[in-house]
């Protein structure tokens, strides 16, 4: 064939840029690896967080989908990142993500709203990389451990002060919902603190968080793990005290119970206590977890994919994990996309543990895509579709819209 000959010709002149674009493919294939980015749009939609949508057009008609973290990337990052992309191949996905990062240091893409953006893109680009190669996500991060992840549901009980109503919320997630795996709010209200912005935590408040731990777990007893969540609340001591007393209960892990900054004081605290410590949300990238880490500072990993730089920034980390051998547990706030996109994460890496969700109460949170059954007994099945394998309903996006923003424009 005319392309082989050209391949095998010693003399024959083609370039790196045709070898690395594809072009020397032979028939349509080549056409689709020469694919073009032609535009980057955005929205946000009022979920129960304000859920930032990606999306990156290409010339070959596909379409890529992506969700940066509602508190991170904004959209006037997004299109502040537009012309970087614009003319580029959107299977270069590693090369983008670098080339963003670059682009936007500037603007701090090391950490925060910028590499939150960045995050966004990246997803989207996978999305489109898939349905312009017809393999799933998980496909391009190297296969799949497993054809479904576990889900973890995040409960929120009436009065989440109130060990009983936290039992009882546990309960019928357990039994009505299907869970077996669920997650608790321990930064509420006790009625004993003094002061809330010092971080110190009293003995009465310490033992009125081990009654939530004990009536949740011990409602719930092997059905099912519950972990629980500090929201970088305590000092160094108060954490270590917090973390010895729920040594006596079945805790799946205990949640930042320091503030992110410090990985000296997350080593302490980690390492004096039988009870599990997860952290990982707010730091960035590869380079934020490695201390955590090389420094034994955390027994569960848990990066926020749509948050700390995307899928194969997650995938670093989760081999670093590994190497550590420190299971991952995906913190998720997302949409249907963001949720998918650590789902096919979670396939592809060995030592994933389970992907959250935060949604369970909002009735129409699986609306905003055509497909349907997301999430079936507390496991969220991979799809082999291309891509992520979700299709958006656009209707249900624009009935859902945070107040001023605007429908991508399909034209």
């Amino acid at each position: 064939m005319v392309r082989h000959d050209r391949l095998s010709d010693p003399n024959a002149e083609y370039t790196m840029r045709d070898l690395s674009r594809g072009t020397l493919g032979l028939g349509s294939g080549g056409e689709i690896r020469d694919a073009e980015i032609t535009d980057v749009q955005t929205t946000m939609v009022d979920g129960n967080y304000p859920w930032i949508l990606v999306r990156v057009y290409t010339d070959a008609g596909v379409v890529g989908t992506g969700e940066s973290y509602w508190g991170g990337g904004d959209t006037a990052i997004i299109d502040r990142m537009k012309p970087f992309l614009l003319g580029e191949n959107p299977l270069d996905v590693d090369r983008l993500y670098e080339h963003l990062v670059q682009k936007m240091s500037g603007e701090g893409s090391i950490s925060g709203k910028v590499i939150s953006a960045i995050s966004g893109v990246e997803i989207a680009l996978h999305d489109a990389a898939g349905k312009l190669l017809e393999v799933p996500v998980y496909q391009l991060l190297g296969g799949k451990y497993r054809d479904a992840v576990r889900v973890y549901c995040d409960c929120h009980a009436g009065d989440e002060a109130e060990p009983a109503t936290n039992a009882a919320e546990a309960e019928r997630v357990v039994e009505e919902l299907g869970y077996d795996a669920l997650k608790f709010d321990l930064d509420v209200p006790s009625g004993h603190e003094t002061d809330r912005v010092n971080r110190h935590l009293r003995p009465a408040e310490i033992e009125h968080k081990a009654e939530i731990v004990a009536a949740v777990t011990e409602r719930v007893g092997d059905r099912a793990d519950v972990a629980f969540d500090c929201h970088w609340s305590y000092s160094a001591g108060s954490a270590r005290r917090l973390a010895r007393e729920l040594e006596a209960y079945d805790v799946w892990w205990l949640e930042d119970p320091i503030p992110p900054e410090n990985h000296d004081v997350q080593r302490t605290v980690t390492q004096s206590t039988a009870t599990p410590i997860a952290t990982g949300e707010n730091v960035y990238r590869t380079h934020g977890t490695r201390r955590l880490l090389t420094e034994e500072a955390v027994d569960i990993v848990a990066p926020d994919i749509p948050k700390v730089g995307g899928l194969r920034e997650g995938m670093k980390i989760a081999n670093l994990a590994d190497v550590f051998y420190v299971p991952v547990a995906m913190h998720n706030v997302s949409s249907p996309i963001g949720t998918m996109a650590s789902a096919h994460l979670g396939a592809a890496i060995p030592n994933a543990l389970a992907v959250e969700f935060h949604s369970y109460q909002l009735g129409w949170w699986e609306d905003l895509v055509e497909e349907s059954g997301l999430i079936e007994d507390g496991r969220m099945a991979v799809p082999d579709e291309p891509g992520l394998g979700l299709t958006l309903d656009l209707d249900a996006v624009e009935a859902n819209l945070v107040e001023g923003a605007e429908l991508f424009d399909e034209a």
